[in-house]
């Protein structure tokens, strides 16, 4: 995956993410749309995470194509 597809991810999440909420606007999500939304966010921190990884490697002259993509508790984890 390269970063044009990494982006192209990021939008698609975020599109689906924003249709989900539009969706219910003043009404609660079901159980089931509340637990997309969570595999929602954690998916475009993943992403997110492995974008700056792409991009620190090759700002470093190494193998962008050497990143991967972090598990839900590494990214989850992180300070904002």
């Amino acid at each position: 995956m390269d970063d044009l597809d990494i982006v192209r991810r990021i939008t698609a999440l975020a599109d689906e993410e924003h249709a989900l909420e539009g969706s219910h606007a003043g009404e609660a999500l079901s159980g089931e749309e509340v637990a997309r939304m969570k595999a929602i966010e954690v998916a475009l921190d993943q992403c997110w995470d492995l974008l700056r990884q792409r991009r620190a490697r090759r700002n470093a002259g190494e193998d962008p194509d050497d990143a991967t993509v972090r598990p839900e508790r590494v990214v989850e984890g992180y300070q904002q």
